[in-house]
Order: C-alpha cells, then structure tokens, then sequence
C-alpha cells in the first residue's frame, strides 16, 4: 500500500527540498514501498493530487505534533477527497512526534553542533513552531521533562510562535539565573522539521539573546526514516 506524506508547506523553497531528503531516507530504507508527498498550503501536490490514481493508500503527516493540521485538516481533506471517489481506500497514521527517537535524532543534532549528549554542564532549549492549541504546547513541555531526565543541566520547552517562553526569553531566563544555578553554557535544539521562517529567528533571537549554539532542523535523518516506517506499519 503506498505511503503518502503530507508536509504543512511553505514558500521557503529549502523547506520542500528538505521534505525530499526525508522522504529519499524512506525510499532507500524500503525501495519496494511507493512514496509520495503532498502539502497542505502554499506548494503542490495537494493531497487530492498526490492520491490521484491510487486505489488505497496510507497518509501519514509529515509533522512533529498532533495539532490542528493532523486532527482537522487532514481527516477533513480525506473525507472530501473519499466522498468523490468513494472506492478509495485510506488510512490515516499519528504525526511523526512525539516518539523516542525524536531524542535520538534532536542529539544527533547537537552532536554536530559540538555539544555531547547529556552534558551536565549545558542547558537545552527545545524549541518548536508552538500552536494555538495548548494541547500541542503541552506535549512539548512534557517533551522536555523526559528528555531532561538523561543528564542535562536542564530541558526548557519554548516556541517559535503562539505561545511563550520565546527561545530568547528562555535563553535570557536560563543566562540570568543565580549564578550557583546557573549553566556553563545554552544550546538551543530547534524541533523543526526544516529550515524556513520559524528556524531563521529562533536562531537568531536565541544566538542575540546569549545562546552558545543553535542546531540545525532535523532534517533528513535515519530516525525520522524509521519512524516515518514505522507509523506506516503500524497504521
């Protein structure tokens, strides 16, 4: 059964390249398996486009949080697109967060950025788009509970927009801290699936607020592959 992967979009022409390159990991982890992509704003194909001659396929979001896209959007598309063609057959997959690979994958990240994983000495800033939906906010903070577990000085969930802290105001807290608490140095580990508008000013609000280093988005990575192929199975 095809998988069809459907991105959020966007006008940044880096973030649909990088789509492709997450999408290429699954295609060479299983090269039986149809891949196909479609976007729900500002690039093509639409969903009803990138299921077009299929007969069944699986539709997996292509986001990092169960939010309003993966709960309204997409089922909402789908409904619309079967009552057309009501012989098609579709099941709809969980977002690819949260998941913990996700960890793997955000320390894979920082690794390259020079920051090994679980230093005692560095506080992380997960940072993510942020939501309207305190839902979607909230897993994040749960996120960063766990993922403070494993060693780190600390974990501090913020957001791009919609919701505070903002990386510089978590960056700015973590800096003017008393200095018996305060961390050698901040990271900032961007949960963004490629680079575009919200990536560019975390880093650069984050980099002018203090912050020692601020990864790249995760991108295509051999986590992402395996959750992506995983939803599928399990869907």
């Amino acid at each position: 059964m095809p998988l069809v992967a459907v991105a959020h979009g966007s006008r940044d022409p880096r973030a649909a390249a990088t789509v492709e390159a997450v999408l290429d990991q699954v295609r060479q982890a299983r090269p039986d398996l149809p891949v196909r992509v479609a976007y729900l704003d500002h690039c093509r194909p639409t969903l009803a486009e990138a299921l077009a001659g299929l007969d069944e396929a699986v539709v997996l979001p292509l986001l990092l949080t169960e939010a309003y896209h993966s709960r309204v959007d997409i089922p909402s598309g789908l409904r619309e697109i079967q009552a057309a063609r009501p012989t098609l057959r579709v099941r709809q997959g969980g977002t690819l967060g949260p998941h913990p690979l996700m960890f793997a994958a955000l320390e894979r990240r920082l690794a390259e950025a020079g920051v090994p994983a679980g230093d005692p000495d560095t506080a992380v800033v997960l940072v993510s788009a942020g939501s309207s939906d305190p839902a979607a906010n909230a897993t994040i903070t749960a996120m960063a509970a766990e993922w403070a577990r494993t060693g780190w000085h600390s974990v501090t969930a913020a957001y791009a927009s919609a919701a505070d802290p903002t990386p510089e105001q978590a960056v700015q807290a973590l800096l003017g801290a008393d200095p018996a608490g305060r961390p050698r140095r901040v990271a900032v580990a961007l949960y963004l699936l490629a680079p575009g508008h919200f990536a560019d000013k975390a880093r650069r609000t984050a980099l002018a607020a203090g912050a020692h280093t601020v990864t790249a988005p995760l991108g295509p990575t051999p986590e992402l592959a395996s959750i992506l192929l995983e939803r599928y199975a399990t869907t």
